[in-house]
């Protein structure tokens, strides 16, 4: 498995597109949180708050997770090279696990650069400080815990079809569903079951600052579950 998690950060760093995601993940939420007025510009909303972050990144993730793991099959799956993996002394699951962690360490490391966000809205609280710190590291675990599963998800994507674009729009489809798409359907159904299946509903609940082990065990069941039918899928 760290074979093939080498395999796939060294991929993604000696190509623009390591760097590429990066750059946009953070230029976007810097455009949103502090150029562009609106609802979402912290200078502007008045308050020592990092909710307009927390608001945002999931939507600007769920297209940008797609396109870091739209490749992961679909691109061995075009060029030939999947027979010739698995002919190698490695499992289907590792083979699946080295893939998975390889995008999801690369969207952490662009994950990172926003804690100075957190650092700056907490100096420009008034009295310096002024922030609510446990709802801040429960939004950011939350955030952790979406893009694990936003990831499994975009795996699984690109067993479907060699077609890059095809994994691309399948994954957000699946993303938007379990992430927004569940609310929709409580809200015309008046059902609490189906805003508990989204994972939106969980993602809020963490960013309360309380670390529910039904909210962690939700998201866990997701990327486990995704994970399997990927190791089931990937070589058909």
């Amino acid at each position: 498995m760290l074979a093939i998690l080498r395999k796939e950060i060294n991929s993604f760093f000696s190509s623009p597109i390591g760097y590429l995601v990066i750059a946009i993940f953070l230029l976007l939420n810097g455009l949103f949180l502090w150029v562009f007025k609106g609802d979402f510009n912290i200078l502007d909303y008045g308050f020592a708050d990092l909710s307009s972050f927390f608001l945002i990144a999931p939507w600007i993730l769920m297209f940008l997770i797609p396109a870091v793991t739209m490749r992961s099959f679909s691109d061995e799956k075009k060029q030939g090279t999947l027979e010739l993996l698995m002919t190698k002394p490695i499992s289907k699951l590792n083979i699946v696990l080295g893939k998975y962690f390889g995008a999801l360490i690369l969207i952490i490391i662009a994950l990172l650069p926003t804690l100075l966000y957190v650092y700056t809205v907490y100096q420009l609280g008034n009295p310096i400080g002024n922030l609510d710190i446990g709802s801040t590291l429960g939004s950011y675990f939350g955030l952790l815990f979406l893009i694990t599963s936003y990831t499994a998800i975009g795996i699984f994507s690109s067993t479907i079809s060699e077609n890059q674009i095809i994994a691309f729009l399948i994954a957000i489809t699946i993303c938007f569903v379990f992430y927004i798409g569940f609310d929709g359907l409580a809200d015309i159904t008046s059902s609490t079951f189906l805003e508990e299946l989204g994972m939106s509903y969980h993602f809020k609940s963490m960013s309360r600052g309380v670390l529910d082990s039904r909210d962690i065990i939700y998201f866990l069941s997701i990327t486990i579950f995704f994970v399997m039918i990927t190791k089931l899928n990937f070589n058909k």
